[in-house]
C-alpha cells in the first residue's frame, strides 16, 4: 500500500537561502507522524509546501497523494485532497464571532440564508466536546491567544480532513488543554485520520507520535520508530550534540538571600478598569536581585495581567503598593517603566513584541532610542548600529545581518529579538512572559543561559511559564496564581508537580 502522503527529494530556495534541501518525508494512514527540529530547521516551510502555501512549481521535487503526483497550486487545492493545516500564525478573523470562524466558507444554509441557529448549537457542541466554555457568539477579538489556538484546532478537525496538520498547536495552551487535544487526536487515529504534528515539546511527541522525523538545517536527517528511540537521541538528532542538561540553573549569588528587596508587591488588587471587579486581588511578593522568581497557574489565573499592570500596560490600580529600589512604584505607562529599570519581554511576541515588517536594527534598539539621541535630537546611527550588533551577535541571532525584515525570521530568532529589545535597555527588573513559548530545545538553552547571565550581574528576573518542568527547573522560588489570588508560595526544596498543581487549583490544604 502506498503511503497516504509522500515528499520526495523536496528543496525549496529563497533569495540567498536554500530553506529546504532534499528531504524526504511520508505519512502512512491512521499515523500521527511527528516533525521535530530547531528553529529555522525547514518545519515551516515543509508545512506550507504541504498546505499548497508554496505553490507547486515553486520548489524541486514531488509530492504524492496515494501514490499519484499532486501539484497544489493553492489552499483550496490541498483541502480538496483531504489537508487541513493549522500553522502558528492565526488565521481567525477578529471581527467575526467564535462560530462564524469555524464554519467561515461553509455555514449551515437554509434554502440561500445561513441557519445561524444551526451554527451556533453545532459551535456549541464542538466547543463543549473540548471543554472549552466560550459562547458562540463571542467575538474572536476578545479571546485571549490559547482560546483561539482551540478555535483554530475546532475548525481544523470539524473538517473531517484524511491528513491533518498541526504546527505547534499546543504552544499556547495549558496542561489540561494539552490533555484534551491529545485524547482527540488519538481518537481520530483510531478513526483512521492521518496527522503530521510539529512541537517543541518532545514529552508530547513521545506520548503522542508513532513515528518521529528529524529535519536540521534544511534536511531530512532521520526517521525514527517512537517506541525505538528516547527523548536524548531526538535532542541529539536535532542540534547536532549531545545535550545534558536541560535546565542549566545557576544558584543565585551566595548573598542574595541577604540583599533587600529589589520589587516588592503588597496587597495589590487591579482591575480591568475603574469600577470594574478585580482581576487581581490581594497579590503580595518579593523579588530580590539576582532571584529568579517563577509564576504558574491555569490559564486565566492572571499571570500577564500581573506582568502587563506593573510595566504600565494594564488596569487600574484599587489597593496595594508597588516598590522599587524602595521607592514607590505605578508606571502609568511602559515608557516610565522602562525608565524606571523594570522592563517586559512580552508572551504574544508577534503582536507586541515585535514590528515584524522592519528590520531585526530597528526592532533591537526601538525601547532604547533615548540612549542614542544626541543634542541636536537626532539619533547617533552609528552608536545605535554598534550596541545593535553587540546584541545581535551576542544573542547568536541566525540572519544575514540587522538589514533582515523580523517578520521573516524563525519563532527563536524573533524571540531572541524580543529579549535583545528588552536587555538593551539596561533593566534592574525582567518581566519574562512565557520567552520560550514556541521555540526549540536549543533556542531555549540560549535563553536559560541567558537568564542565568542575568543573575549573575545581579539583575531580578520574574519568569510566567506554562511548563511546569521549565518553571522548577530555572526558579528558585515559585509563586503559584489561582483565579487572580495567590494560591501558594514555594522554596526550590519544596517544588513537587501535584502540590503546584494543587495550588493553581486553589486546592492547596492549609
Amino acid at each position: 500500500m502506498p503511503p497516504l502522503l509522500a515528499a520526495r527529494a523536496l528543496t525549496k530556495r529563497f533569495p540567498g537561502v536554500v530553506a529546504l534541501r532534499d528531504v524526504n518525508f511520508d505519512l502512512r494512514p491512521g499515523e500521527i507522524h511527528a516533525l521535530c527540529g530547531e528553529n529555522g530547521a525547514g518545519k515551516s516551510t515543509l508545512i506550507k509546501l504541504l498546505a499548497g502555501i508554496h505553490p507547486h512549481g515553486s520548489y524541486e521535487g514531488e509530492l504524492a497523494v496515494d501514490g499519484a503526483v499532486a501539484a497544489f497550486r493553492s489552499i483550496r487545492d490541498a483541502e480538496a485532497a483531504g489537508l487541513a493545516v493549522i500553522t502558528q500564525e492565526f488565521a481567525l478573523v477578529d471581527e467575526l464571532s467564535v462560530a462564524e470562524n469555524i464554519f467561515l466558507g461553509r455555514a449551515p444554509r437554509r434554502g440561500w440564508r445561513i441557519d445561524w441557529l444551526e451554527m451556533h448549537r453545532r459551535a456549541a457542541a464542538l466547543l463543549a466536546d473540548f471543554g472549552l466554555a466560550l459562547a458562540p457568539e463571542t467575538p474572536v477579538r476578545e479571546l485571549g491567544i490559547g482560546q483561539k489556538q482551540l478555535v483554530e484546532i475546532v475548525r481544523a478537525i470539524d473538517k473531517r480532513s484524511r491528513i491533518l496538520v498541526l504546527d505547534e498547536p499546543t504552544a499556547a495552551l495549558t496542561e489540561q488543554e494539552v490533555a484534551v487535544l491529545l485524547g482527540h487526536l488519538r481518537r481520530l487515529r483510531a478513526q483512521g485520520t492521518a496527522c503530521i504534528y510539529i512541537s517543541h515539546k518532545l514529552d508530547e511527541v513521545f506520548a503522542l507520535a508513532d513515528r518521529i522525523t528529524v529535519l536540521r538545517d534544511g534536511a531530512s536527517v532521520v526517521t525514527l520508530d517512537r517506541a525505538a528511540t528516547a527523548i536524548p537521541e531526538v535532542i541529539r538528532h536535532m542540534v547536532g550534540r549531545e545535550i545534558t542538561e536541560l535546565f542549566p540553573r545557576q544558584a543565585p549569588p551566595a548573598d542574595a538571600a541577604g540583599r533587600p528587596p529589589i520589587l516588592e508587591v503588597r496587597n495589590l488588587d487591579v482591575a480591568p478598569s475603574p469600577g470594574a471587579p478585580a482581576r487581581l486581588r490581594d497579590i503580595s511578593f518579593s523579588l530580590r536581585p539576582g532571584e529568579v522568581l517563577g509564576f504558574g497557574g491555569l490559564m486565566g489565573a492572571g499571570r500577564t495581567e500581573l506582568l502587563m499592570h506593573l510595566f504600565g500596560a494594564w488596569g487600574h490600580r484599587s489597593a496595594g503598593e508597588v516598590r522599587l529600589e524602595g521607592q514607590p512604584f505605578h508606571a502609568a505607562s511602559p515608557r516610565e517603566a522602562i525608565a524606571r529599570g523594570l522592563v517586559l519581554a512580552s508572551e504574544d511576541r508577534r503582536r507586541y513584541g515585535l514590528v515584524l515588517e522592519q528590520e531585526i536594527g530597528f526592532n533591537l534598539s526601538l525601547s532604547s532610542l533615548p540612549r542614542f539621541t544626541v543634542a541636536t535630537g537626532r539619533v547617533d546611527r552609528v552608536a545605535e548600529f554598534r550596541r545593535n550588533q553587540d546584541f545581535f551577535d551576542s544573542l547568536r541571532i541566525k540572519a544575514p545581518g540587522q538589514h533582515a525584515r523580523a517578520g521573516g525570521l524563525s519563532g527563536g530568532n524573533q524571540q531572541k529579538i524580543v529579549l535583545g529589545k528588552a536587555l538593551m535597555t539596561e533593566p534592574k527588573v525582567v518581566l519574562l512572559d512565557e520567552p520560550t513559548r514556541g521555540i526549540d530545545v536549543g533556542a531555549k538553552l540560549e535563553v536559560y543561559e541567558l537568564v542565568n547571565r542575568l543573575t549573575a550581574a545581579g539583575q531580578a528576573v520574574v519568569l510566567v511559564s506554562s511548563e511546569l518542568p521549565e518553571l522548577m527547573g530555572m526558579s528558585d522560588r515559585i509563586v503559584m496564581l489561582a483565579a487572580g489570588r495567590i494560591g501558594g508560595e514555594f522554596a526550590r526544596r519544596d517544588f513537587h508537580p501535584e502540590t503546584l498543581l494543587a495550588a493553581a487549583m486553589g486546592r492547596l490544604a492549609a
